[in-house]
């Protein structure tokens, strides 16, 4: 089968943030607006220390405080007003700013989720649900950590700098020139280090991943680990995991270390080198006190925000690589797809067709060879044979849960690659082998079968499959939470609710996977009648193993190895000389099975 779930490990930073862009969506507006005002705001803080300078060269210059005193006070109340204003901008760019981040996040996190679970069958077949789970929220919050760095750190950093250096290149070019080359400096280093630290936060995201994966996995087979006595043999395994991301984020975090030391370095020099020149120039009289104060005050602003420019590249990177797996899922193709102008199934007999099929997993996997089947409609079909036949593979092709390597099914006439998948689906019920249910209440999981249908028809769906018979039993009724996967129930029980479902949802076509392997023959025996009133008007197909259960069938086709190798009623086969289907049927007669 060709495998169109490919990786693509390799998603780029441009393909991430056209992500988030997408994500943005309707809300480039408020966007837009917030950092407009956080630009706006950063600006009137730049420009406040200009006027600091102004009050400290009228300070050292004064002679006379009472004249001095009003210029003073004017330039005290005129910084008091820029804060005001800086805060009405600011205050007002968080409002907008928080409105359209959460709105951004719940829609990233929304896009997200609609497209993971339209995935195929086979996606979630080779990937852990914690770590599925895990990647969602990971995405969101990545926009989130880069959105704030840019806001609370990249923009107030690009206008300090800038603004820094303009202004003191007109009062002293000396302290411009220091500011520029220790900024190039500081910057080019920060941003070095932390591109080349990239892969190692990658590599953190992906230990993360496999520990949380491990974690869900343990937590979901916690029976199987109590049946063999796993505890031990899985407690090591968590341990090698969280042991290997324990290692990496230690690894990271020393990184980080080394880099706040330099850091550290760069930023005392650059204070000596302002202090040294400022005392030189303030002996020769070429600087005023106020100069001194205006270039000290740009120093400390600065070594603040280019002490966390390297955090700031470190969190766009982490930002980088906590989205990067939801993004690989996000640009991989779904491996079942409509095609365009797919139509809807429109059922009107139910007859089912499949036209020399094959099958295959890899191209050493081979399923299903070269099958030619015709169900009538209304037709009730059994298909038996050992374990490995592709009898439930069989069952999945005609949902389109997979696609085939060769040949077509088709339903009246009508091929099912060219029709919608949900519109497939919605004309079959399907009752697998081993159901799993939601962690919901009974009558909602019930009702997943039709979610239109009332609560008299939900009750009357569970009657029929005789759920109501332990369902009464319970202090909720309807209303119990059945846990997840449906695990406060036996095995019976949800095949029960799964039947009711079948029962409830009324399709034309109905398929049915072991339907009541898990049932006690009491129970069988009660939910029969059930069925066979379902089947009355309705095309069957029975995968069994328990072949008392299928002797009213109309057909029996008995599969090996891929092919169809008997196809019969059972009173055909079970008189053949020899044969799969008597073979089975002695062995089960006999109670050998």
């Amino acid at each position: 089968m060709k495998n169109s779930n490919k990786s693509t490990r390799g998603a780029s930073i441009s393909q991430i943030l056209g992500q988030f862009w997408k994500g943005i969506g309707p809300m480039k507006g408020l966007f837009f607006s917030a950092y407009i005002l956080f630009f706006a705001a950063q600006i009137i803080n730049v420009t406040v220390p200009v006027y600091y300078k102004n009050f400290f060269d009228i300070l050292g210059k004064s002679t006379d405080p009472g004249a001095s005193a009003p210029m003073l006070i004017n330039i005290i109340v005129f910084i008091l007003i820029l804060h005001f204003i800086n805060q009405i901008f600011w205050q007002t760019a968080q409002y907008i700013y928080t409105l359209m981040q959460s709105a951004v996040m719940a829609r990233l996190k929304q896009g997200a989720f609609d497209y993971m679970i339209q995935h195929s069958h086979t996606f979630f077949a080779n990937n852990f649900s914690g770590s599925l789970v895990q990647k969602v929220g990971r995405f969101s919050r990545a926009f989130e950590v880069l959105t704030d760095s840019v806001a609370f750190n990249l923009i107030p950093l690009v206008i300090t700098i800038l603004g820094s250096i303009w202004i003191t290149w007109f009062i002293a070019p000396t302290f411009s020139a220091i500011i520029a080359v220790w900024v190039v400096i500081f910057t080019i280093f920060s941003i070095s280090f932390s591109t080349w630290k990239l892969k190692y936060d990658i590599s953190v995201a992906e230990a993360d991943s496999r520990t949380t994966g491990y974690l869900a996995d343990s937590i979901t087979n916690n029976n199987a680990i109590s049946f063999f006595t796993g505890h031990g043999y899985e407690s090591e395994g968590f341990r090698d995991v969280s042991n290997d991301q324990a290692k990496k984020v230690l690894f990271s975090w020393r990184l980080g270390i080394a880099v706040d030391a330099i850091q550290v370095f760069l930023i005392t020099l650059v204070e000596f080198f302002v202090f040294y020149f400022a005392i030189k120039y303030w002996k020769a009289g070429t600087i005023t006190v106020g100069t001194f104060v205006l270039g000290q005050a740009y120093i400390i602003s600065l070594s603040q925000q280019l002490w966390s420019l390297s955090k700031t590249v470190r969190n766009f990177y982490q930002s980088i690589a906590d989205s990067r797996e939801m993004v690989n899922i996000l640009l991989t193709k779904h491996e079942i797809e409509d095609v365009p102008n797919a139509k809807k199934l429109i059922i009107t007999k139910g007859e089912i067709v499949f036209n020399n099929i094959s099958f295959e997993f890899g191209k050493d996997n081979k399923v299903l060879n070269n099958l030619n089947i015709t169900i009538k409609p209304g037709e009730k079909v059994a298909i038996i044979g050992p374990s490995g036949a592709g009898k439930t593979t069989l069952a999945r092709l005609i949902m389109r849960l997979y696609d085939l390597t060769k040949g077509s099914i088709s339903i009246d006439g009508q091929n099912i690659k060219n029709i919608t998948q949900d519109s497939i689906r919605e004309n079959i019920s399907f009752v697998p082998q081993d159901p799993v249910l939601f962690h919901r209440t009974l009558i909602e999981n019930i009702r997943y079968g039709r979610r239109n249908a009332t609560d008299k028809e939900v009750k009357e769906a569970a009657r029929l499959a005789h759920c109501n018979e332990f369902i009464e039993n319970l202090p909720l009724k309807y209303k119990t939470f059945v846990g997840e996967r449906g695990i406060k129930l036996s095995g019976g029980e949800r095949q029960r609710v799964a039947i009711a479902r079948a029962i409830l949802k009324k399709a034309p076509i109905l398929i049915f996977d072991e339907a009541t392997s898990s049932l006690d023959s009491y129970s069988e025996s009660l939910i029969q009648d059930a069925l066979e009133n379902l089947m009355k008007s309705c095309t069957t197909i029975v995968i069994a193993h328990r072949l008392s259960t299928i002797k009213k069938m109309d057909r029996i086709i008995a599969m090996d190895n891929g092919s169809i190798v008997e196809d019969g009623t059972h009173n055909e086969l079970s008189n053949m000389d020899s044969g799969l289907y008597k073979k089975l049927w002695d062995l089960q007669v006999k109670g050998f099975i």
